[in-house]
């Protein structure tokens, strides 16, 4: 797999791919990043809000998607934007031949394998951080392993769970549930109730496959995961 990143304002990409993808991805970040910033002139709610929008079906396909993702994890569109651009170009990527592919924005990722992956979750200073990851099997594929903190990054996270990684087929709506299930751990402050919470949360969303709560020492799974131990 050939190393590709592009970097345009907020979106930072590294991508594996069978070849580098340089030219074609710069484009797809261009076309996507100025569909979704010329919907934030004209609607600037949709960038600013915390709480879900109705649908809008004269909205770009991305924006579209974006606010479906918001409504199905009860967060604003944004929380699906850094899914949301892994996801289309990964998907433009292999619209234009790219078979194998991996697009990672800001820690979420798009990934499109014809084997067995293991994906390692950066939980901070947790003491769990980079010894637990997931095995995907190509089953899964194309699928969305997305991951939110409160103690770790930029986005915006009301939480407290050190990571709380999500699966979903939809790129989309594991960037967002993981925002809403890491809000879910900090709604009663992180521990044992803050995980059983975020655990409990993901039965009322419907597209997850699985998903991973770290909090500390503690740590949560459930749904169609299989963990592994991290040798790095």
């Amino acid at each position: 797999m050939v190393t590709t990143q592009v970097r345009i304002k907020e979106t930072d990409l590294h991508i594996l791919a069978e070849q580098g993808v340089a030219e074609q991805a710069t484009d797809l970040v261009l076309q996507y990043r100025n569909q979704l910033e010329g919907y934030i002139v004209k609607y600037p709610q949709f960038s600013a809000t915390l709480d879900p929008l109705p649908q809008d079906k004269t909205a770009p396909p991305l924006v579209r998607d974006m606010l479906s993702a918001g409504i199905q994890a009860g967060v604003g569109p944004m929380a699906a934007v850094a899914g949301g651009i892994a996801e289309y170009v990964g998907k433009g990527l292999m619209a234009q031949g790219i078979k194998e592919v991996m697009v990672e924005n800001g820690g979420d990722i798009f990934l499109q394998r014809s084997c067995a992956c293991s994906v390692a979750i950066f939980a901070g200073e947790s003491p769990l951080s980079y010894k637990v990851g997931l095995r995907v099997d190509p089953s899964q594929m194309p699928l969305g392993i997305c991951t939110s903190s409160g103690t770790v990054g930029h986005s915006l996270s009301l939480g407290e769970a050190d990571s709380v990684t999500v699966l979903a087929r939809s790129t989309l709506l594991a960037d967002a549930a993981a925002t809403r299930l890491g809000n879910e751990v900090g709604a009663v402050k992180g521990g044992e109730a803050g995980v059983a919470r975020a655990l409990d949360m993901l039965k009322k969303i419907p597209g997850i496959i699985g998903v991973v709560v770290i909090c500390g020492e503690l740590m949560g799974a459930t749904g169609d995961v299989e963990l592994v131990r991290i040798d790095l």
